[in-house]
């Protein structure tokens, strides 16, 4: 794992990955994907992808590649609200563990319990003795998940302080992008040193051999994204599973069916017209 100062260094890496170059990987990486999905699906494996990472780092853009040519019935996105009072009063890991995959699926989660190793530590939304409770948990738990044959991959995107402030000055300035902004969002630019002190802190406990971190340079959106698949691709034993032949049908000869008249139906206006 690369240690806990490398998000400070990010402004370092090399130049932006051209668009050709990376449109060309991504596509092929997700076409790889969709290989794993089939193979995680007749093998009855169970695959969970924890995104975690600095506010504005990447993490959602890379999600929403990743499952672009996936089946929402074979691979879901889990990002959960802020927990609800009864929520509050189980187990903390209990909401997640619910939502962990069965055989045959994969679970990709857009922040999981690792909330409580950021956001809820530096703002305060757990007590000093609930954050030391997950600390000393987590690792149990996530051993006891790779123990009974769960594929675990925990990715944490990094980001230099200067780049994340840039971004969520173009949300602001975006109205199409504005609503990703939350007023914890913007609290993250000011406690910049709190959530590095609290990542190392969870780096330190939870990057344990059964259940590793890997860390994301995400300085530059798109190397961000392929380095993070291929990384996943290639952690992960699958194979190309053969595959049915599948033949239409033939269509049948026209029968005594028909059609109403299109008056008795009323149809969206053709807006595409006036453009």
């Amino acid at each position: 794992m690369t240690g806990g100062g490398s998000e400070e260094r990010t402004g370092g890496v090399g130049k932006r990955l051209p668009r050709s170059v990376y449109e060309r990987e991504l596509f092929r990486l997700q076409s790889e994907l969709v290989k794993l999905q089939e193979w995680v699906r007749v093998e009855g494996t169970r695959l969970v992808v924890v995104f975690e990472g600095r506010d504005a780092a990447g993490k959602g853009s890379t999600i929403k590649r990743v499952a672009e040519y996936l089946n929402p019935r074979v691979a879901r996105i889990v990002a959960l609200p802020a927990p609800s009072e009864r929520e509050r009063s189980q187990w903390y890991f209990q909401r997640y563990v619910e939502r962990l995959p069965a055989a045959g699926e994969i679970v990709l989660f857009d922040r999981s319990w690792y909330n409580r190793a950021g956001v809820e530590r530096v703002m305060g939304f757990c007590t000093k003795e609930e954050y030391r409770l997950f600390l000393r948990q987590c690792p149990v738990l996530e051993g006891l998940l790779v123990e009974d044959g769960l594929l675990l991959r925990k990715y944490w995107f990094s980001i230099s302080q200067a780049e994340q402030e840039r971004r969520l000055r173009k949300r602001m300035d975006d109205p199409m992008r504005r609503w990703k902004l939350s007023p914890i969002d913007l609290e993250s630019v000011s406690r910049w040193d709190e959530y590095s002190k609290a990542r190392d802190e969870m780096l330190a406990a939870t990057d344990v051999p059964k259940a590793p971190w890997y860390l994301v340079e995400s300085e530059d959106k798109r190397r961000g994204r392929i380095n993070m698949i291929a990384h996943l691709l290639s952690s992960i034993p699958y194979r190309e599973m053969p595959r049915p032949r599948v033949d239409l049908p033939a269509r049948p000869r026209p029968g005594d069916y028909e059609r109403p008249p299109k008056e008795n139906f009323t149809y969206v206006p053709d807006h595409a017209a006036a453009l």
